[in-house]
């Protein structure tokens, strides 16, 4: 409960944590296959999906804080297992706290690393 209180005050325009953000193309993700010890790099185009291993990926949008496009990148995400239109994880990932927010799945992890233009 605390932690989505924190990611809505950091994501959310208007709250008092808020910053100026701009949005980016697309970005890159890093996933783990825990089974394998396979570690993959994904560039993915916002409003894309990629898929890797059982997992596919969609990314929503990619942000950076504008006053420092240098920064701290995050994303929104749509992960879903094999077929099952559930998704095993939606929401925004940041690259510098990703537990924060994380994708909890006995198979694989999904990390942001950055936005690009």
């Amino acid at each position: 409960m605390i932690r989505a209180a924190l990611l809505c005050a950091l994501l959310l325009p208007g709250s008092a944590f808020a910053q100026s953000a701009l949005s980016r193309n697309g970005g890159d993700l890093r996933v783990l296959d825990k089974v394998t010890g396979q570690l993959f790099d994904l560039s993915v185009g916002v409003g894309q999906s990629e898929k890797v291993g059982f997992l596919n990926i969609v990314m929503n949008d990619c942000r950076v804080p504008s006053d420092n496009p240098n920064g701290d990148a995050y994303a929104e995400l749509v992960v879903t297992y094999r077929d099952d239109p559930a998704p095993v994880f939606s929401g925004w990932m940041i690259a510098s706290a990703p537990a924060l927010n994380a994708m909890d799945h006995p198979r694989y992890d999904v990390w942001v690393m950055d936005c690009a233009n």
